[in-house]
């Protein structure tokens, strides 16, 4: 990346600052479309056990679009508008069912349970009964098991809501299910508010002790979906620390400061800035592949968090990230291959960016980390915004 590209990008987004964040507009399309707020059409059929799925698209007053399968929750599809009202699609995916149910490794798009990021070796202990799940990150169990929550067909209800349209999906995880105790029902409602916001409300209860750790899966490319890398992006992530992670991509258990390191983005930096610097934690993960620990919200009575902001200076589009939870995976798509997605387009390596709020990788087995049991009687509530703007 030249220094010439990163002053002007820079200049450009000092723009857009004011104190901790981006002074934006809600951006509308040229010519926002005239049709129902939700609309629903085949997705096609499972090639396990033939079950139908669908597609759902919301679409909000501004124009702005947002199309989910009820296979794996997965978001297919996010159009926004850039500095110019063109809208454009900003999240990588494939145009078949078939894409998706293939893919044992990239999770494009999708809900990620019971338990995000990765266990070490498949195993923690609960109530003093040991666990052990399936292998799928050798040496390590990720994102909930070869059949987590992403290759699940989930209940589909369609919405209209004050804020805007929504899509209100519901799963029932049995007790045993990927090793995991506890008959467990999970409420994922997805929601395009009208102002540009898609909006993740996630509630669970369970009928034993058990654990859960629940996030969503978009690879963002502001610039638009299949057009190149990502590291001209501008970031910044409300923390000061960060878990180092061990040559298999598990945290140490360490806390560690991200002052005068190359995880330090508290400050606007561009994605590609640092990326490649001889660190050994850069190394292990090929890029970013960390949890950040969020700053909590100064007041005691804020249940959301301002997690990070994102500006790609080409679109003007600028992604902002709250959440109730209490960390955020930032991962540069360090493991695309050229996966062939949407329109034939290769999604090549680091050519999408995922922001991942959600508790900690390997909770269960970090008591200094904070706790993803869930119990009888408790429900679960957790809430994700991705809010979309322009920097003009």
């Amino acid at each position: 990346m030249s220094s010439v590209f990163l002053k002007a990008a820079n200049a450009a987004l000092a723009i857009c600052l004011s104190g901790a964040a981006f002074t934006t507009t809600v951006a509308t399309t040229m010519a926002a479309p005239q049709l129902d707020s939700i609309t629903q059409q085949p997705f096609g059929k499972t090639s396990k056990d033939g079950r139908p799925v669908e597609l759902y698209t919301l679409r909000n007053t501004n124009g702005c679009e947002a199309t989910i399968t009820n296979y794996g929750g997965i978001v297919t599809s996010l159009k926004v508008p850039d500095k110019n009202g063109c809208l454009g699609d900003v999240v990588l995916g494939y145009d078949t069912l078939a894409g998706y149910e293939s893919d044992p490794t990239t999770y494009f798009g999708a809900l990620i349970g019971r338990v995000a990021n990765r266990i070490a070796r498949g195993q923690f202990s609960l109530d003093d009964k040991h666990y052990q799940l399936p292998i799928n990150n050798s040496p390590n169990s990720l994102h909930g098991g070869p059949r987590g929550f992403d290759k699940r067909v989930w209940d589909a209800m369609p919405l209209e809501t004050a804020k805007g349209p929504a899509l209100r999906l519901h799963y029932a995880s049995k007790d045993g299910e990927e090793g995991y105790p506890g008959n467990l029902s999970v409420t994922a409602t997805y929601t395009l508010t009208n102002r540009n916001e898609l909006r993740l409300d996630f509630t669970a209860t369970t009928d034993k002790d058990t654990v859960v750790n629940l996030t969503q899966h978009c690879y963002f490319n502001l610039a638009g979906a299949g057009h190149g890398d990502i590291l001209d992006h501008i970031v910044k992530i409300n923390a000061d620390q960060f878990a180092p992670i061990n040559k298999t991509l598990i945290p140490t258990g360490e806390l560690r400061s991200v002052k005068d390191t190359p995880f330090d983005f508290t400050k606007p930096t561009a994605i590609g800035a640092r990326i490649n610097q001889p660190d050994e934690q850069l190394q292990f993960a090929k890029g970013y592949d960390h949890n950040y620990v969020l700053r909590r919200a100064a007041s005691p009575f804020a249940r959301m968090t301002y997690a990070a902001q994102v500006y790609e200076p080409t679109s003007g589009r600028v992604l902002e990230v709250r959440t109730t939870q209490p960390g955020l995976q930032f991962y540069t798509g360090n493991f695309l291959t050229g996966q062939t997605g949407k329109g034939g387009a290769a999604y090549k390596f680091r050519s999408g960016f995922c922001m991942e709020a959600q508790h900690f990788p390997d909770s269960p087995n970090h008591p200094n980390f904070p706790s993803i049991v869930l119990k009888p009687g408790e429900t679960l509530k957790e809430t994700i915004v991705y809010r979309f703007s322009v920097c003009k």
